[in-house]
């Protein structure tokens, strides 16, 4: 956070506020997102419910198949557990953007004019971002995984995968893959606290390159389509960044900058 000139007024001043009412705007703010978590399960439960969400989560492998093939319960209790645990990750995901909201109006008031405007949109861009990353997982990368593995798949293996196994497998890819399109949000925060320059993030895209490739050989199934599908997407959103941090920084520059110039309009 940058200093402000002795001429001029902290336009946070007069805001602060007692240690015990933050804890207790904190408390209710955790409540109201806890509410929203649960009123977005109940709704999921009624429609399409527990069991309609592990049948839509395992569609893409399913319509990979052998005909009449299907995933199996390895532990009594798998059926009724794995599906409430899709539909709580669901519920998740449908509250996500309240809960960042939530997130949003307890750190505001503590920020400067200049700052709100890169925070809000890094919030909403990023929880936009994760979306994409687990969508595209989901209609692209887990159809071709499952295509290529039955593509190589011996005629003597019949396959009848574990629901539990199944669902820890693709909650492990739609976080990775909800991360890694995270990119531009690291490229742009990095650039603009400093850490890191527009010249240097340029000069060391060919790095970023090589270290994608690793990273999606590290945490991706070993199979070429899901690894090409986290590396490719990542050094096009690495790229993008750079071209995002550009405008950021000049959108959110502090008015009371070393050089005294006003923020780019």
């Amino acid at each position: 956070m940058s200093e402000n000139r002795p001429d001029q007024e902290d336009e946070l001043a007069g805001t602060e506020a007692p240690f015990l009412s933050h804890l207790i705007e904190l408390r209710d703010r955790i409540i109201r997102a806890g509410i929203a978590v649960a009123v977005a399960f109940g709704l999921l439960c009624l429609w399409p419910g527990p069991s309609g969400l592990y049948d839509l989560l395992a569609a893409p492998l399913l319509a990979h198949l052998p005909q009449g093939a299907r995933l199996i319960a390895t532990n009594v209790i798998s059926p009724v557990l794995v599906p409430l645990k899709i539909t709580l990750m669901a519920a998740l995901l449908l509250a996500l953007p309240y809960v960042l909201y939530q997130v949003w109006a307890f750190v505001a008031p503590g920020l400067y004019s200049h700052e709100k405007r890169m925070v809000l949109p890094l919030v909403i861009s990023s929880t936009l971002l994760f979306l994409v990353g687990v969508a595209f997982c989901y209609f692209l990368v887990i159809p071709g995984m499952s295509r290529f593995i039955q593509a190589f798949a011996p005629a003597s293996i019949t396959a009848a995968p574990d629901i539990e196994q199944y669902f820890g497998f693709v909650l492990t890819l739609f976080v990775v893959f909800g991360i890694a399109f995270e990119v531009p949000i690291a490229v742009i925060v990095l650039a603009r606290i400093g850490i890191v320059s527009i010249e240097q993030l340029r000069k060391t895209r060919g790095y970023f390159i090589v270290g994608s490739f690793i990273v999606a050989a590290i945490v991706t199934p070993p199979d070429v389509i899901s690894q090409l599908a986290l590396a490719v997407p990542m050094c096009i959103l690495y790229e993008l960044g750079i071209v995002a941090a550009q405008f950021f920084i000049g959108r959110t520059q502090a008015p009371d900058a070393a050089t005294g110039d006003k923020p780019a309009a």
